[in-house]
Parts: structure tokens; C-alpha cells; sequence
């Protein structure tokens, strides 16, 4: 790639906008494809393939996931269940973290390549409000980008679009991400895990579980864990909210 083409409009928009081609066709070709419904349809050939390719198994897996989080595609959810299916609550919560952080890295990178680095720039050259919250981010960055991870009401792809925008370094964004989705990861990995007797009864299992409260009042506590310091620095009387 030549500098005037890293320079040009359409050359830094190209990453998002290949991003959102495939994943308009994604959710009109696939929406009705990666559910729970062919996930049960193909349960034993999976298991198969796996006992006899364990390895190769879990690199097309974890490829496959980072293609559905980098491309929004529909089937994050399914997904996550699967590594649980296949490779129970660990390793299986371990491959879902690694495959969602790197597919959120590609999000997060081509969204700073097309719009961060420009849009940073306007809010540090400009006054006023959009200052004091682009400096109130800036101070905060670490509290913010666990809070959105840790609290469910965020969308997966929002979180990993706004901190694009606002600059914020690669290694944090990375860091965040990984620890910051575990709790959750965790959780749906296990419902995963445990699909075989949820298949044998001719059932679905309870994606809402998330929200129960002796699994949603944890997730709220590291939420409110991470808002600690922004508090604090409010109740100094310091910028930065």
C-alpha cells in the first residue's frame, strides 16, 4: 500500500467498509444458520471431528470465531456455547476470550484506521464540552474500558467501536477486552458445557441466565469496581467527569 493511499479518505474507510459488506451479508445468508437449532442438528459430527482432531479442531474454531466478532456476523452467542460443547468450561472459556479479543482487536483497529485517529484529533483541537469529555476519558480510560466490558447493557460492538474513537492505545484496549469479557465468558462457556444433557432433553438452554441474580450482582460489583476511581476523582473535585 502506498502512502497516498494510507493518506486518502477512501483508503483508511476501506477496512470499515469491508467490514460492514460482510456483515449485511452475513446477517442475510446466515441469520438463520448459526443457531442453536443446526448447533443440535450437527452435535455429533462435531464431537467426531473433534475426538479424532482435537488440535485441528480448536484452530478452526477459535479462526471461525474471531471471523464472526471481526465482521459482526450473526452467531457470537452460538459460538460461545459451542466452545463450551466441545471443549467444556476450560479450555473452552479460554479459546472463546482469546477468539473474541482478537476478532474486538480487528474492530477496534480498523475503526481507528478509518475515523479514531481523525475524530481525536478534532476533539483535542476543539473546546468546551467536547473537550472536557474527550479529557474526561482520557483520565479515566482503564475505569471506562472495564465498565463497558463488565456491565451486559453495552453491546459487544459498541465496545469495541467508541474506545477507536477516542484514541485509546491498542494495549489497553487489548488488556481490557480479554480480562474484562472472562466473567461473561465464563458463565456462557458453562452453559455450553453442559448442552449435552440440554440436547438429550429436547430443550434450549437459558441464555438469560446472565441476568440472574446470583450471576448478574457479581458482574455488577466488578462493574462498580471499576467506576471506583472515576467517584473518587469526583468526589476530589478533580476534571476528568
Amino acid at each position: 500500500m502506498t502512502d497516498d493511499t494510507r493518506r486518502s479518505p477512501l483508503g483508511r474507510l476501506l477496512p470499515l467498509v469491508l467490514i460492514a459488506a460482510v456483515a449485511g451479508l452475513g446477517w442475510y445468508f446466515l441469520r438463520d444458520t448459526l443457531n442453536f437449532q443446526t448447533l443440535a442438528e450437527n452435535r455429533e459430527r462435531l464431537i467426531d471431528f473433534r475426538d479424532a482432531n482435537y488440535a485441528v479442531t480448536a484452530l478452526v474454531f477459535v479462526a471461525v470465531y474471531v471471523a464472526i466478532v471481526a465482521f459482526s456476523l450473526p452467531g457470537a452467542t452460538i459460538a460461545t456455547l459451542t466452545g463450551g460443547f466441545l471443549f467444556a468450561t476450560f479450555p473452552g472459556a479460554l479459546f472463546n476470550v482469546i477468539a473474541a479479543t482478537t476478532g474486538a482487536t480487528a474492530i477496534f483497529l480498523a475503526a481507528r484506521w478509518g475515523l479514531g485517529e481523525k475524530l481525536a484529533a478534532r476533539m483535542d483541537a476543539s473546546d468546551g464540552m467536547v473537550r472536557r469529555i474527550k479529557t474526561g476519558i482520557d483520565e479515566n480510560q482503564w475505569s471506562m474500558l472495564f465498565l463497558i466490558r463488565l456491565v451486559p447493557a453495552v453491546p459487544f460492538f459498541v465496545a469495541n467501536i467508541v474506545p477507536a474513537l477516542v484514541n485509546v492505545r491498542l494495549s489497553r484496549f487489548v488488556i481490557s477486552t480479554f480480562l474484562g469479557i472472562i466473567p461473561g465468558a465464563v458463565v456462557y462457556t458453562s452453559v455450553g458445557a453442559g448442552l449435552s444433557e440440554v440436547f438429550a432433553r429436547g430443550e434450549t438452554p437459558d441464555l438469560g441466565i446472565i441476568f440472574e441474580p446470583q450471576i448478574l450482582l457479581p458482574l455488577l460489583g466488578l462493574a462498580a469496581l471499576a467506576l471506583l476511581p472515576i467517584i473518587l476523582r469526583a468526589v476530589r473535585g478533580k476534571k476528568g467527569l
